[in-house]
């Protein structure tokens, strides 16, 4: 019996588990940040990642920790809680247990007007790149939604158009790709999604849209319960559908366009981590969003040390860790609902 499962059978009635499985999630999280910091070329203890932190380390020790691995490891934290939450809300809005930032076009929005700004605009410093891939993100999930409305929108149409903005923007990306000669390297890496470089000007860049859009996210949790029951049931409950699901919708794309204009697009995080507080919470929003939160979290901090240590000096993109992690997630996922 694994530890996991014996936590759960130790925890088994849902309030005991609403408690203790956030909780656990915590501690992971936490853990995962000592060791992100503590783990590189240089070997950094516990104790000295603290002593760093409180300026009480030597310099060079302290310029690592607090310069170099503790911003990377901080961003990473929070693109992957905003994936996750995305992911958490498109699932619950679409009734669909495949549905991501990528299937909705968002990511492929944000990775398209990122790599033409590396491509066309070589000259533009790379951080304004990254806020206009944001807006880039935003006009793919409301093109996804226009695209979906016949007065109103189902969850059926709002996938399937999803999936085909995805579709138009990801042959745009390759067609810039393969015409050009300028920094299609860089663009291609930026593709596959990683954290490599980032610092304190990407955490203060995605900082607010993590708080703002997390704080949203929870406040609507209640009705994102209801949507999921189905239009009409929510319908009957006094919903106001419509409203609801664009407001939603646009929130998970906001979480996922903040996440990908920093990180790239690194996939299958907004797809496995809400199942996997599924499987320990149950459908409820209210713990389902905050726990997918820390589950992300935790999840891409770890990917992102194995990432770029398990083949040092060589660094691995984090992205590519991911989809090695969701492709058999993913294959499950279908086959269960075939």
């Amino acid at each position: 019996m694994s530890l996991l499962e014996s936590s759960i059978q130790t925890f088994s009635r849902p309030a005991d588990r609403r408690v203790f499985v956030p909780f656990a999630a915590l501690v992971a999280v936490m853990a995962a940040i000592v060791v992100g910091i503590a783990v590189g070329p240089v070997y950094i203890g516990p104790g000295t990642v603290l002593k760093a932190l409180f300026g009480t380390a030597s310099a060079t020790t302290e310029i690592i920790v607090e310069d170099i691995r503790l911003p990377r490891v901080l961003v990473g934290a929070m693109v992957g809680a905003n994936l996750a939450m995305s992911g958490a809300i498109l699932q619950g809005v679409t009734r669909n247990p495949l549905a991501d930032p990528h299937v909705f076009g968002i990511s492929s929005g944000a990775g398209a007007i990122a790599v033409a700004g590396i491509i066309f605009f070589p000259e533009v410093p790379f951080y304004q790149v990254q806020m206009v891939s944001f807006f880039g993100g935003l006009a793919a999930g409301g093109l996804a939604y226009a695209m979906a409305w016949r007065g109103g929108v189902s969850p059926a149409r709002l996938a399937l158009a999803g999936i085909a903005v995805t579709s138009m923007l990801t042959a745009v990306i390759s067609a810039m790709l393969v015409t050009s000669q300028l920094s299609a390297q860089i663009g291609l890496r930026w593709l596959i999604g990683g954290l490599l470089g980032r610092n304190w000007e990407d955490f203060w860049l995605l900082l607010p849209y993590f708080v703002g859009g997390s704080a949203v996210a929870m406040a609507m949790a209640r009705q994102l319960n209801v949507i999921a029951l189905g239009d009409e049931v929510a319908t009957s409950l006094g919903q106001h559908v419509e409203r609801t699901r664009l407001a939603l919708t646009a929130i998970a794309a906001l979480l996922a366009s903040s996440a990908v204009s920093v990180a790239g697009l690194i996939g299958f995080v907004g797809l496995i981590i809400p199942h996997w507080g599924r499987l320990l919470l149950g459908n409820d929003y209210r713990f389902l969003i905050p726990t997918s939160a820390l589950f992300g979290a935790c999840l891409l901090i770890f990917a992102d040390t194995a990432a770029r240590t398990a083949f040092d000096p060589r660094e691995l993109p984090v992205g590519v860790l991911t989809a090695v992690l969701g492709g058999p997630v993913f294959v499950y996922l279908v086959r269960r609902r075939a």
